[in-house]
């Protein structure tokens, strides 16, 4: 029995935002902002779930991930006008792309060699397939786009919800990789005889464009909402009709679909929709509370225990993404910028790679940097949703 009943659902969704919160705060501090407010939030959850403070499970939860991750996708897809990420950034969406396929290829590799088990008897997600199709489909889904594609084929596969202590395992180690990734790619460029394998560019020249926008009001905050919840509300009812037509189909296809429907007027009306200010940053806000969601339901020692093998997992799916990435990025005349700002994208998001790109004097790359990573909120969810439903068993 924890402090916080898990049937007091107001108390139990107050808990998740305070930790949400205390996370931006604590990402204003020296080591905050080293380990991510992400981190953050998933340790404090781990903590108050482990000392009984907040429920391991409660129907608070299941609200948030029925209604917070679909509205994720459209928050974040609101910008994604894909005619300029691929027309204004042609060799960056080439360097992309290749860096999505060793993200898949890396998925591949590492979930042949490591088994992560199987459900327990009984477990619904059982139905729609395994859980080391599951795991493969959610770090697909993670390394390609971000939070959002990752808590999409969390929901899609039920591994979330059937398997709380492996899915906040999983979390866990993947964001204590990603500052480790980080850190490595923002070393790789002065390792000379790694440089010196591949063309030289100068990126240094050009202005980082600051683009002029409207400031958040309540007027904004509100349309981007609605808009969202529009979306999600028409993705859901193409996914229901889908099912009718073909069993299961919706399902499946349900965060895919909200996914599709996000980039068609974020490409058709990109000026329009760039005057809804404040959606990314409902997104942040809520992802944050996702993942403290997904923490709270880690038993400590269960977490120990798995730790190891997602670990090498891991490990072993980003050492096959760099060979791939920066092996036939080499061969396609590439340059190590834009494949280190192409990797950054997909592994760590569209927050990481212009910022990355910015200091190390790429000027050129930085708004790249930032169009490609929303590529990957807009790819990610699909090419996962495919690895998790043609993974062999």
């Amino acid at each position: 029995m924890s402090l916080i009943p898990a049937d007091n659902h107001l108390a139990v969704m107050a808990a998740l935002f305070t930790i949400a919160a205390v996370a931006f705060l604590l990402e204003k501090t020296r080591i905050g902002a080293l380990v991510t407010g992400t981190v953050s939030a998933i340790f404090i959850a781990i903590l108050a779930a482990n000392l009984r403070i907040i429920p391991s499970s409660a129907p608070a939860y299941d609200f948030v991930w029925t209604y917070f991750v679909p509205v994720l996708i459209p928050l974040f897809l609101m910008k994604a006008d894909l005619k300029r990420i691929f027309f204004e950034t042609t060799r960056m969406a080439a360097a992309f792309m290749l860096a999505s396929a060793a993200t898949v290829i890396g998925a591949i590799v590492a979930f042949s060699l490591i088994h992560v088990g199987d459900y327990e008897a009984g477990a619904v997600a059982a139905e729609y397939g395994s859980r080391q199709a599951a795991a493969a489909g959610a770090f697909t889904a993670t390394y390609i786009g971000g939070s959002v594609n990752y808590g999409a084929l969390m929901s899609s596969t039920g591994l979330g919800a059937a398997d709380p202590s492996f899915a906040s395992a999983m979390t866990a180690v993947d964001n204590l990789y990603s500052g480790f990734f980080l850190a490595l790619l923002a070393i790789i460029p002065g390792v000379s005889w790694i440089a010196s394998r591949f063309v030289q560019r100068d990126h240094s020249q050009g202005e980082i464009e600051v683009a002029e926008e409207d400031p958040i009001s309540p007027a904004s905050l509100t349309l981007s909402m609605a808009y969202a919840l529009v979306v999600v509300a028409l993705g859901s009812l193409v996914a229901d009709l889908l099912d009718q037509v073909w069993d299961d189909a919706g399902r499946k296809w349900k965060f895919a679909i909200i996914s599709v429907l996000s980039l068609i007027p974020a490409t058709a009306f990109p000026k329009t929709m760039g005057r809804l200010r404040g959606g990314y940053e409902i997104g942040i806000a809520l992802s944050f509370v996702f993942f403290a969601m997904i923490a709270a339901g880690a038993d400590v020692v269960s977490l120990l225990q798995l730790a190891p093998i997602l670990m090498l997992l891991i490990g072993i799916l980003l050492v096959v993404h760099a060979i791939v990435l920066f092996g036939l990025g080499s061969l396609l005349r590439l340059s190590l910028p834009e494949l280190i700002t192409a990797s950054n994208a997909a592994i760590l998001g569209a927050t990481t790679a212009p910022a990355l790109a910015a200091a190390k004097g790429w000027k050129d790359l930085v708004t790249p940097g930032v169009l490609v990573g929303v590529l990957g909120y807009a790819i990610g969810t699909p090419i996962a949703t495919l690895v998790f439903e043609f993974w062999p068993g």
